[in-house]
């Protein structure tokens, strides 16, 4: 039976993962953290204001879905505390992923973070990886709910770099006059990504491929958050068996 602590238990997607936790036959729910509420997650589990609640309860792996700055001490607390991690919390840069890297190589616990937990979503970005040799142009739309705080999303960026690694010869953007600012997005490796944050959306994205006579597109959808929990069991189950840092799904689900 795995002991599973949760960060940011009293968020929409913290509470999904504790319900998770508690339904799956080979986990137990042994701590619930969150500074900003009150009350009891499932399992009879009490929410904490800390992570010593972690600590004390004998929890093997904490799973992390907060904001940036709270997992950032997260993980730090995990890495010292040898408490194997699993933070689906995005925005994280390369060069804070390559301390984090850092961080667990000196820890006895090990960490997975992933820009997405859905399968689909996952094979989505292997999918636009493979494709992007074979056309020169692209764009990336990644639509959120309206509380979302970064922009673009985790996945979004996480794509664009993908692509942008598999091809290095896209065409230049042809537009000399902007009417509306950012009406063409933001760019990374080359790659505009537009972000749409509105009401009754939880997680989608599609990338559009354009060559001479035709386009790809391809699309994920999440309509539910249960979507990312067999993600976040898998990872909870393999990060023991992964030392240091693992970035993304793709090496669990063997892509």
């Amino acid at each position: 039976m795995i002991r599973v602590g949760v960060f940011g238990a009293g968020g929409r997607m913290g509470a999904t993962v504790c319900r998770a936790v508690t339904d799956a036959p080979d986990m137990e729910l042994v701590a619930a953290v969150d500074p900003g509420a009150a009350g009891t997650a499932p399992g009879d589990v009490q929410l904490s204001a800390g992570a010593d609640q972690l600590e004390a309860a004998g929890a093997e792996v904490a799973v992390d879905f907060t904001v940036l700055d709270a997992a950032r001490e997260n993980l730090r607390w995990c890495a010292e505390h040898g408490v194997h991690a699993v933070v689906g919390t995005t925005g994280f840069r390369e060069a804070e992923l390559a301390e984090v890297g850092e961080l667990f190589e000196r820890s006895r616990a090990n960490a997975i973070i992933a820009p997405n937990f859905a399968v689909g979503a996952v094979l989505m970005m292997r999918f636009a990886e493979i494709a992007a040799p074979f056309f020169e142009t692209a764009e990336i739309i990644e639509l959120h709910h309206d509380r979302k705080a970064d922009a673009p999303s985790g996945t979004a960026a996480r794509t664009a770099q993908r692509m942008a690694a598999a091809s290095k010869d896209w065409a230049e953007d042809p537009t000399t006059t902007v009417i509306a600012e950012g009406a063409r997005g933001g760019a990374i490796e080359g790659i505009p990504i537009h972000s749409v944050r509105m009401r009754g959306m939880v997680a989608h994205q599609e990338v559009l491929l354009g060559t001479e006579g035709q386009t790809l597109a391809i699309r994920h959808d999440s309509y539910d958050r249960a979507s990312f929990m067999p993600g976040v069991l898998l990872a909870v189950k393999q990060v023991f068996s992964r030392p240091g840092l693992t970035v993304g799904l793709d090496s669990l689900l063997g892509l």
